[in-house]
């Protein structure tokens, strides 16, 4: 499934022109704005498309010599271990050291999303989620919240937290995917937008966005808004 960048595609309006979907009572204004949204989005996708393979061209990321350390359900495992049969691993780091009283309100609408994903994940890659936390009150937050697939450790020594997100102790989310080939392990892909990347007015999220909440908003008329952000829990009131 490889779009090749040499390939000649028909122009997006092109594509847009083709498009005969009508509703009922829409104006001619209408439809003219939304086939033109619709090429932009078409654009949206060869981008998106471009983007992914440039991903996966890049030249190999640094190997890792250290000798993390994690603690799960199962005890004690190293990075190796958390690849199971994969060679591949996605790690999600989550902000919920011991500082907080509750974990982060956007991680964990983030991760509430993925667990029912995990089953289809890991039919080709790994996934885990790391905070800074104890093992045994990250998997008890998990619980709280309704997890069932996700595998969660605890970093004990802040090394990983240290080399992969920020400060040992910091308090901050970071997506890290390793590869293995053969005995070797290597950094291939990291998440590194922050705030002095973002837009006037945005938050500096990544791009795709791997929050469902925010690309179904980004459908909707209100938008993501300039000051809402998900909670933990809402007053049903």
């Amino acid at each position: 499934m490889t779009m090749k960048t040499n390939e000649t595609l028909v122009p997006a309006d092109k594509l847009a022109e083709k498009n005969d979907a009508r509703f009922p009572n829409e104006s001619e204004e209408y439809r003219k704005a939304r086939n033109a949204l619709l090429a932009e989005e078409i654009e949206l996708r060869r981008h998106i498309w471009r983007i992914g393979e440039m991903r996966r061209a890049l030249p190999p990321g640094g190997e890792v010599t250290k000798d993390y350390r994690f603690v799960g359900k199962d005890g004690e495992d190293g990075l190796e271990d958390l690849f199971g049969d994969k060679d591949t691993l996605v790690v999600y780091s989550m902000m919920y050291g011991p500082q907080r009283k509750e974990g982060c309100p956007m991680c964990t609408a983030q991760l509430s999303a993925w667990d029912p994903e995990v089953p289809h994940l890991e039919q080709r890659i790994a996934l885990v989620v790391v905070a800074r936390s104890p093992y045994e009150r990250i998997a008890k937050y998990a619980k709280s919240r309704g997890w069932k697939n996700l595998k969660v450790y605890s970093d004990p020594s802040g090394d990983f937290t240290e080399d992969f997100v920020g400060e040992r102790d910091a308090d901050m989310p970071a997506y890290t995917v390793f590869k293995r080939d053969g005995d070797t392990l290597r950094h291939f892909y990291s998440a590194e937008g922050n705030a002095e990347m973002a837009d006037p007015g945005q938050d500096p999220h990544n791009a795709p966005d791997m929050n469902p909440l925010w690309i179904i908003l980004d459908t909707t008329p209100e938008g993501r808004g300039t000051d809402w952000y998900p909670k933990l829990n809402y007053d049903p009131s």
